[in-house]
């Protein structure tokens, strides 16, 4: 298959462009579009053939629940057995964006789309070609990331090409994204609201909406072997190639035991790659030293972050030392990414030369 790849301006010109997307999509097959998180890859929601498509393109497990993108909250009332109350208010504060919220479904969405289970995960998102294409299409889009399973998701539409390239028709290149992590999942089917995925969107933000919210406890710790409630809470995900570990502590003791480990890895012939920031990154010694910013702007990190995992791909690192990121804003949400990736190997360093894994 011949993937056709069309850049978007923002201009009425761009229509015939969605116009063929959205044909693709009417007719069950697969579209890859621009949202304000990531790339998604995009097909009929409502279509359990369709669904089944989007699965086998990413090589992704069948229960892991798949989101359904809407372009007007009226379109929530079409998959949900009931709109709650908390579901409208947290809409009218932060719709169009990215925030997700798991409902329970009706009959119109189907267990495909949604790994077999009775909720269904839902958000609107705040991007002119991906609200355009839901219009156009005429169809809510079930859309994971458009990446193949366990990789970083894509924050580019080069991102997109290469791990789907010759697997679907078309990709509306919408340039970098401008969040680059996924929404925030909030789980509304519980007494008190739970969030089953960080994001751009926190708790203290959640309740400022709702009242109470809890988290939950597996964002930051290793899977049980559990049902997946939610989008990537099972699997390792993110993931570059290499073997990645994440160093927490204080900056002089990371620097120390990442150099350290380094030196021991270079010693055995691998190339070893580095993660830090804009303060630390000179004192490293890895063969591919990569910042994600200064330390200070989440934001930036929160964009780089999956870009810089595949730049390690492309370097052909061995392996792949990471500070943590444990800042205020959304740090849960980057250090939720990184321990996926990193399918929750943390090394603990001590301020003082010792050390666990976590």
């Amino acid at each position: 298959m011949e993937t056709s790849i069309y850049k978007m301006g923002n201009c009425a010109a761009d229509d015939a462009a969605v116009s063929k997307a959205a044909n693709v999509i009417k007719s069950g097959g697969l579209v890859a579009f621009p949202t304000e998180t990531v790339y998604g890859l995009g097909a009929d929601a409502c279509n359990p053939e369709a669904a089944k498509k989007i699965y086998e393109a990413k090589g992704r497990p069948s229960d892991n629940p798949l989101i359904v993108h809407i372009a007007e909250f009226k379109d929530l009332a079409y998959i949900a057995k009931e709109v709650p109350k908390k579901a409208s208010l947290l809409a009218k504060a932060f719709w169009p964006g990215p925030l997700t919220m798991i409902i329970h479904k009706n009959n119109n969405v189907p267990y495909e789309t949604t790994g077999g289970l009775d909720t269904v995960a839902v958000r609107m998102p705040d991007h002119f070609v991906a609200r355009r294409l839901i219009q156009m299409s005429g169809r809510l889009i079930a859309a994971p990331s458009a990446n193949a399973s366990g990789r970083p998701s894509p924050t580019l539409a080069e991102h997109v090409a290469e791990d789907l390239g010759g697997k679907i028709p078309i990709i509306l290149d919408g340039g970098e994204v401008g969040i680059g992590l996924e929404s925030t999942i909030v789980d509304l089917t519980e007494e008190i609201p739970l969030i089953l995925r960080p994001g751009y969107i926190t708790k203290a933000m959640l309740e400022r909406i709702i009242g109470e919210v809890k988290t939950d406890p597996g964002i930051l710790a290793a899977g049980d072997g559990a049902r997946p409630k939610a989008p990537g809470m099972k699997y390792r995900h993110y993931a570059p190639r290499a073997s990645l570990t994440v160093v927490n502590g204080n900056k002089e003791a990371v620097i120390r035991k990442i150099n350290e480990l380094t030196d021991k890895m270079r010693a055995k012939g691998k190339k070893v790659g580095v993660i830090g920031t804009d303060e630390t990154a000179k004192a490293y010694r890895g063969d591919m030293v990569l910042s994600l910013g200064a330390r200070e702007d989440e934001d930036v990190i929160a964009r780089r972050l999956y870009r810089i995992l595949r730049e390690f791909d492309e370097g052909e690192a061995d392996v792949i030392y990471s500070e943590s990121f444990e800042t205020p804003g959304i740090g849960q949400a980057i250090m939720n990414r990184l321990l996926k990736a990193a399918g929750h190997q943390v090394l603990d360093v001590a301020e003082y030369g010792g050390s666990k894994i976590v």
